[in-house]
């Protein structure tokens, strides 16, 4: 049952195939894999644009602690200028933390760039097979209709599209049925011909053409001793005159 079972399997499958090889548009499969890989390309544009858009982020981050970090050390100074060290040690602590903050920045913006320069180059690798595909594609394509339109033609001047096929078993029918119906016409013929088939159509009884024959072959045995005496007649003249 199970070998049964995959042998269906196989039957529909190739079935399936052949009408999807039938369906199927190479033009149109290849633009559309071309759509695939333009929409491909963009993802990995986008993808570029927002690590971009990432790194300025951390980048005006970076800009504004830095700032933070300048303004935090001033104002120990002045507190130490002032003798409020412990103003001057709550700015210094603030500041470390912002320090440790630009550090972590850093480290985010560096990893950004990394990955930009990565997609960067995929892009460039990928705009150029994208490029390469579509003038393959395009090529193919102007073959494919070179080829379908040398086909179609060839088909037309000889007659054995696809088309023509039911138009090649009508005449081939038309043909057999000519035959069947001269060979019973030419049975028909022989069988009245030698009296097994009475011919309803005629006032001649059986008897009536028994009888016609055998006068025609006396007929055709008198005209035939005519002609032999004819013909010795014409031999003695020969030898007399010799």
């Amino acid at each position: 049952m199970a070998g049964l079972m995959s042998r269906a399997s196989l039957v529909v499958k190739s079935k399936f195939s052949k009408l999807l090889d039938r369906a199927e548009n190479p033009a149109e499969t290849l633009d559309y894999s071309y759509e695939r890989q333009l929409e491909l390309l963009q993802n990995v544009k986008r993808g570029i644009a927002d690590v971009v858009t990432a790194k300025k982020r951390i980048q005006l981050q970076e800009t504004q602690l830095q700032q933070s970090v300048v303004k935090l050390d001033t104002q120990a100074r002045e507190a130490v200028a002032a003798g409020r060290e412990d103003l001057a040690r709550q700015a210094l602590e603030r500041k470390s933390g912002l320090q440790q903050q630009l550090q972590g920045l850093d480290e985010q913006a560096k990893g950004l760039e990394a990955q930009q320069e990565k997609l960067v180059a995929s892009e460039k690798a990928l705009s150029a097979k994208v490029e390469a595909f579509r003038t393959q594609k395009e090529t193919i394509k102007a073959q494919y209709s070179a080829a379908e339109a040398q086909v179609r033609i060839g088909e037309a001047a000889t007659g054995i599209g696809e088309q023509m096929a039911d138009t090649g078993l009508a005449i081939q029918r038309a043909k057999d049925k000519t035959e069947q119906m001269q060979a019973r016409a030419s049975a028909i013929d022989e069988l009245t011909t030698s009296g097994a088939l009475e011919d309803f159509t005629s006032d001649q009884t059986q008897l009536d053409r028994e009888l016609g024959a055998i006068a025609s072959q006396g007929q055709v045995d008198r005209e035939l001793e005519q002609m032999k005496a004819e013909l010795g007649k014409g031999e003695e003249k020969k030898e007399l005159k010799q």
